[in-house]
């Protein structure tokens, strides 16, 4: 959990801040949802049981649809491998390959235009192992 919450750090120095923090509800991700609250980059999270191993994509994309927030939008999911590195991959090329790898304390940003219509056209914009902001 030390390099989580030094991944935290730096994600807060880079200026970055999540409007909504939606978390697994295994012990170790809701560590790591607490870690990044008490490094002030969310104020608070909820836990979403579809971000439990084995989660449908489609439940988090009908939430995504219905979630009201700010208009300057920053959402960050707390969940499992290989599920986050699926849904994402699924997200951008809608299907699955398998070769996105995640690290633990990784990140994945994937910007998502219309949940509606968002398998196959999101947009990766961040895959990076945690020693890349250490």
């Amino acid at each position: 959990m030390h390099k989580t919450a030094q991944v935290a750090q730096r994600l807060l120095k880079l200026g970055l801040s999540f409007n909504t923090l939606l978390s697994s509800p295994l012990v170790r991700a809701v560590q790591t949802a607490d870690i990044l609250c008490q490094a002030n980059l969310t104020t608070s999270y909820q836990i979403f049981q579809p971000l439990a191993p084995g989660g449908d994509l489609q439940d988090w994309l009908d939430w995504l649809a219905d979630w009201q927030s700010p208009e300057n939008r920053n959402l960050a999911l707390v969940g499992h491998e290989p599920d986050l590195s699926r849904w994402s991959q699924q997200l951008v090329h809608g299907s699955i390959n398998n070769r996105w790898i995640l690290k633990k304390a990784g990140i994945i940003g994937v910007s998502v235009p219309n949940p509606r219509n968002a398998i196959g056209q999101s947009q990766l914009f961040w895959l990076a192992p945690p020693r890349l902001l250490l």
